[in-house]
């Protein structure tokens, strides 16, 4: 049985650690924020039952944090550091908009 959790949990870990690595998307001048979620965010990101693309904590609500995170990612995010000037702002507000709060 322990074998069986060990495996469950380095099989979780490996999972997590995939998404987390420099990502060179780089968003056409004219993409929508829509655009870009969906053709990146959604890799590691799922719309959730009710149309919201994801819950956001109270530091994630702005518009400079959302292009931060994105931008230098985390310990699973990809960082995005491609996406800059208005395809990140259209995709914060694409978000935001698109979000609930924690």
């Amino acid at each position: 049985m322990k074998k069986i959790i060990g495996l469950l949990a380095v099989s979780a870990l490996i999972g997590l650690v995939g998404c987390a690595k420099t990502d060179p998307y780089t968003p056409a001048a004219d993409a929508s924020g829509e655009d870009i979620f969906y053709a990146n965010c959604t890799k590691c990101h799922k719309p959730e039952n009710d149309g919201k693309v994801m819950s956001l904590s109270a530091k994630m609500s702005t518009k400079e944090a959302i292009i931060e995170k994105v931008q230098k990612g985390g310990m699973t995010m990809s960082s995005f550091p491609n996406i800059t000037g208005e395809p990140a702002q259209r995709l914060a507000e694409f978000v935001l908009k698109n979000s609930r709060a924690k």
